[in-house]
């Protein structure tokens, strides 16, 4: 039995993006023998409580139709995680954790693997409160997130010109560092970021090495710079080469906390939460997922 969790306001344009891919999964299931059920989200958050209580009836197989904030939410939903799979059917305007997984964006193709191969062990990030699954940071991302949901057209386009308002404007944020290895130490930088897996807001490669299979966490960082080299950084980035500058600094651990000075706010796969323990563990071996 497959359960969609679906958000029918992915992708935007109406849902347009979502309305195809569900046609596409029902003509195709509907030529089998598989057994499912279709489940619309109606508000913030209600994926989490949806995929909670369809593993509290006993479903084995929850699949997220819709994008990276979706699948967020589903994950926060999970228990049981010894049998119960998850699924992803690519539908928001970025897909950024469908393309660290190599889920297809093609409805048809993700399905195709769903139904044709056996679920993989695929890490996870674990803060107190809050999982994550693709990036978790703060500073500049956040900034950007800020400005893009102000927008009244939320595209790649809009995302990467609110990326550059905020490069121009943004302060840099003083934190420190600590991991369980021993590492202590502080940053004044544009972003905290941790990665699992390589980009976001649709294709921007904050992390180019960072993989959702490999258990570890990718750090990043941006030590401060003289604002008019912020351009040519800008230009790193979109090329995905953002950890060739000198002042960028990266390292992989298992955990990680920081502790920012002031108050903060988090991005947590493109959600935003304030003042949350920015404690990071990776977990691995535990989450089973189609890819």
């Amino acid at each position: 039995m497959l359960d969609f969790i679906i958000n029918p306001l992915a992708g935007g344009k109406n849902g347009k993006k979502v309305k195809r891919a569900v046609e596409t999964i029902a003509k195709r299931l509907e030529k089998t023998d598989v057994k499912y059920a279709l489940h619309y989200t109606e508000y913030q958050k209600h994926a989490t409580l949806l995929a909670k209580t369809l593993i509290a009836d006993g479903a084995t197989d929850i699949i997220v139709v819709g994008g990276d904030g979706s699948l967020h939410e589903v994950l926060n939903g999970f228990s049981d995680f010894d049998r119960v799979n998850l699924g992803l059917i690519p539908c928001g305007t970025g897909n950024d954790f469908a393309s660290a997984a190599k889920i297809p964006e093609d409805p048809e193709k993700a399905l195709d693997i769903i139904l044709n191969s056996a679920p993989k062990f695929t890490d996870f990030m674990q803060m107190p409160t809050v999982r994550g699954i693709n990036i978790i940071g703060m500073g500049l991302d956040v900034d950007v997130l800020r400005r893009y949901e102000k927008s009244k057209r939320k595209t790649k386009l809009t995302y990467t010109l609110c990326l550059i308002k905020s490069l121009l404007k943004f302060d840099y944020s003083d934190f420190t560092v600590e991991t369980q290895d021993g590492k202590n130490e502080r940053y004044r930088s544009i972003i905290a970021c941790i990665a699992n897996g390589h980009r976001y807001g649709g294709g921007i490669e904050i992390c180019p090495v960072a993989k959702p299979d490999d258990n570890k966490l990718d750090f990043v960082a941006m030590k401060e710079m003289n604002k008019l080299k912020l351009i040519g950084a800008f230009i790193k980035l979109k090329k995905g080469k953002i950890l060739t500058l000198p002042q960028a600094v990266h390292f992989n651990t298992t955990d990680i906390k920081i502790t920012p000075k002031g108050n903060y706010t988090v991005n947590v796969d493109g959600q935003l939460y304030d003042d949350i323990p920015f404690d990071i563990k990776i977990i691995t071996d535990t989450l089973r997922m189609y890819r």
